[in-house]
C-alpha cells in the first residue's frame, strides 16, 4: 500500500534543503529585527521636522486618485476648518497600517519617504480625538500624495456648521439668519398692542446687536480666526 503523502513533512523537507533547523531562528530574528528597525525610522520621519518638500516618485507606479494639488487640500481645509501641517504636529498615534503602507512605497519607488503632512481637525493636533486624519507626502510643485487615511468619517454637517466661519461675510450672514429665527420666535402680540411690524424690526436690531455681541465676545476671547487663514497655521488658539 503506497502511504497518504503529509504535506506538513514535506514542508519541513523543503525548508531542510534551504536551510539548517539550527539556523532558522536566527534568520526569522534578524528579519524581524530588521523590520522593526525601518519601521521605527519611519516613525522618527513622520514625528520630526523635515526640511525636505519634495519626494522622488516613479510615477508609473502611481495612482491618479491618491495626487491632490494644493488649492483642492486648502479648499476642504476651508470648508471644513481643518488643518494642513507637518506630521510632527499630530499627537495621536500612527497606525501600524499607515507605517506599512510607507514602508510599501518606499520599497516599491526605491525612495525614501519626508516631508510628510497630516490634514485633520484642530483638536487632533494636540489631543487625541476620533475624527479622520489624512497622511500625505509631497511630490514637488505643490502636488501631494495620499498614502492613507484612517479613523472614523467626519461628522455629516461639519460642512454646514463650520460655514459661518468660512469668511467675515459668512459670519454676518449666519449672525443676520440666527437674529431674524430669534425674532420670529418671539411672542411680539403679547407684549404690545401697537404696531407690530415696528415692534418686529425693533427686536430684531436688539437681536442682531445681542447675537454679533456674543460671538464678537467669544472670537476675541478664544483667538479665533476664520478659516482661510488657518488652515496651514500650526497655532493652536488660531
Amino acid at each position: 500500500m503506497i502511504s497518504r503523502t503529509n504535506i506538513k513533512t514535506q514542508l519541513e523537507k523543503t525548508r531542510a534543503k534551504r536551510i539548517g533547523e539550527s539556523s532558522i531562528l536566527n534568520e526569522v530574528e534578524a528579519i524581524f529585527n530588521k523590520n522593526e528597525l525601518e519601521r521605527n525610522l519611519i516613525r522618527d520621519r513622520l514625528e520630526n521636522k523635515s526640511i525636505s518638500n519634495e519626494n522622488q516618485f516613479d510615477f508609473d507606479l502611481l495612482f491618479s486618485e491618491n495626487i491632490y494639488h494644493i488649492d483642492d487640500i486648502k479648499k476642504l481645509c476651508v470648508d471644513y476648518r481643518l488643518r494642513f501641517l507637518d506630521s510632527r504636529y499630530f499627537k495621536g498615534p500612527f497606525p501600524d497600517e499607515a507605517i506599512s503602507k510607507i514602508r510599501g512605497l518606499e520599497k516599491e519607488h526605491d525612495t525614501t519617504l519626508k516631508g510628510f503632512k497630516i490634514v485633520a481637525p484642530a483638536k487632533l493636533m494636540k489631543l487625541e480625538n476620533a475624527d479622520d486624519p489624512l497622511l500625505l507626502a509631497p511630490m514637488g510643485n505643490d502636488y501631494f500624495y495620499l498614502i492613507h487615511k484612517w479613523g472614523r468619517d467626519l461628522h455629516p454637517f461639519r460642512k454646514l456648521l463650520m460655514w459661518p466661519y468660512k469668511s467675515f461675510e459668512n459670519l454676518i450672514v449666519a449672525i443676520l439668519c440666527l437674529s431674524i429665527v430669534l425674532t420670529m420666535l418671539v411672542p411680539m402680540g403679547l407684549f404690545s398692542r401697537g404696531n407690530i411690524n415696528q415692534e418686529y424690526v425693533l427686536m430684531f436690531l436688539f437681536m442682531f446687536k445681542g447675537v454679533a455681541g456674543i460671538v464678537l465676545f467669544y472670537g476675541f476671547a478664544k483667538g479665533k480666526n476664520f478659516n482661510g487663514a488657518i488652515w496651514n497655521s500650526k497655532y493652536y488658539n488660531a
